[in-house]
């Protein structure tokens, strides 16, 4: 089942997925130890614009308030990946899929570096508003306040 996932998401992204473990073992969810439990794959620049704006149409460009997080992320959710223009394959069968939005300033590699580290400063760092007011102006979005 997780090797179907990872064939729609190598359709979508062109990029081959990477397959998660599990930290430890939910006998109440049915998962042990290091057993592969999720697929994800990361896309930048220009493809992960173009992903985006197809995941986006599936939800009409509206997202909630609770989609940001304080820290300048977002985060939404589709049912069926055939929304997104992929053609149905009976032998695949339907999937749903989380897109998360990371929302960085240049120069935050400062944090992350191995040499001269040092903190982003509170002014650098991308706040809640800021990632809505981006949402808005390169999408054309609408954020809700509550879901209806």
């Amino acid at each position: 089942r997780l090797t179907r996932a990872a064939r729609v998401l190598e359709q979508l992204t062109g990029q081959q997925p990477v397959y998660s473990k599990a930290r430890y073992t939910l006998r109440s969810f049915g998962i042990r130890r290091n057993e592969k439990i999720s697929v994800h794959v990361t896309v930048r620049g220009e493809k992960a614009l173009e992903i985006l704006e197809r995941g986006l149409k599936v939800k009409e460009y509206e997202l909630l308030q609770q989609n940001f997080s304080e820290t300048g992320n977002f985060g939404f959710g589709i049912n069926e990946h055939i929304d997104l223009g992929i053609k149905y394959d009976p032998t695949t069968g339907i999937y749903g899929m989380d897109f998360f939005v990371c929302l960085t300033r240049p120069g935050a590699r400062v944090a992350r570096r191995k040499v001269r580290q040092s903190r982003v400063g509170f002014a650098h760092k991308i706040k809640k508003e800021e990632a809505i007011q981006w949402f808005q102006d390169k999408f054309e979005g609408v954020v809700l306040a509550k879901a209806t």
